[in-house]
């Protein structure tokens, strides 16, 4: 098997085959003229067949020459535009950035990192999808996304994990419940209060979280009531059944017929974290990193 010419031979060649013309290919290459033969006769000796006819008067393209000419053009051609967007690439001026969130980044985190970097870098392509922590967390092994918006903390020695806020406790409640009373709450102050809650399938790493918290300060979380989905929480809620628990990036969102209260004690936060791999250098990636831990903790 022959091997592949040397790109400066197609070069030579395609200005010869453009020119049919060694002075002026030669002068267009800055070559001197014998410089430029011998690249075509080497060019002709690793193919094993002629390309060029030359008399005294002129230059011609033998039937080969013509073919390889023309495929010969669309490599530098392509070759040149390749090396141009793999540099967009390496600049992170070009690229894709995949993007997963979770439900409390949804408001305000990841909506304001998106703005800012799509502000910054208009060529670069961003794919948001919604996705639960744990299911981060494993799109993020699988090399599916790129950056993940989730709940923390987040130990993994191939990632990195940066806390983007940390948000107080809420608890909600319906209208006319006698904790609205007080302005702010402790941890006691619904231990005794029936709860209703996101189910595990699509809240469970929230779940964990407040389970651990409620364990410390002394108490079970025993959830009187589950369901799926925000506007089913609080409906449920409205209606008088029991309280929830909602981050505080939430409380804005949550309409007119129930009314919150923060739950003062320094655990009882909600933490999401910025979580990307290690050995993702991509420019492009790094870059909306960059954008959305500028935003700083809340």
């Amino acid at each position: 098997m022959r091997s592949l010419p040397e790109m400066s031979l197609l070069q030579s060649f395609v200005t010869v085959a453009q020119e049919l013309n060694f002075r002026r290919s030669a002068e267009r290459l800055a070559l001197d003229q014998s410089a430029l033969s011998r690249r075509i006769q080497k060019l002709e000796s690793a193919l094993g067949y002629q390309l060029l006819e030359r008399t005294t008067r002129e230059v011609m393209l033998t039937p080969a020459g013509q073919l390889f000419y023309r495929r010969a053009n669309d490599i530098l051609t392509n070759t040149t535009r390749s090396i141009g967007e793999a540099r967009s690439v390496a600049e992170g001026r070009t690229g894709r950035v995949r993007v997963a969130y979770m439900a409390f980044a949804a408001t305000e985190l990841m909506p304001q990192a998106v703005a800012r970097f799509g502000s910054r870098h208009p060529e670069i392509n961003l794919e948001l999808q919604y996705m639960r922590t744990q299911g981060q967390k494993l799109a993020l092994a699988n090399d599916e996304i790129d950056v993940g918006f989730m709940i923390g903390p987040y130990e993994n020695s191939e990632c990195h994990s940066e806390l983007l806020a940390s948000d107080m406790l809420y608890a909600v409640m319906p209208r006319g419940h006698p904790l609205v009373r007080s302005h702010q709450l402790v941890p006691s102050d619904i231990a005794e209060e029936p709860l209703i809650m996101g189910d595990m399938a699509e809240w469970g790493e929230y779940r964990y979280r407040l389970e651990d918290l409620f364990n410390q300060s002394g108490m079970a979380l025993r959830p009187r009531l589950e369901a799926s989905n925000t506007l089913a929480l609080i409906g449920l809620v409205a209606a008088g059944l029991g309280i929830t628990i909602y981050p505080e990036s939430l409380i804005g969102f949550l309409g007119q017929n129930v009314v919150s209260r923060p739950i003062v004690h320094p655990d009882f936060r909600s933490r999401t974290v910025l979580v990307w791999k290690r050995n993702n250098r991509s420019r492009a990636v790094l870059d909306f990193v960059a954008t959305a831990k500028h935003r700083g903790l809340t």
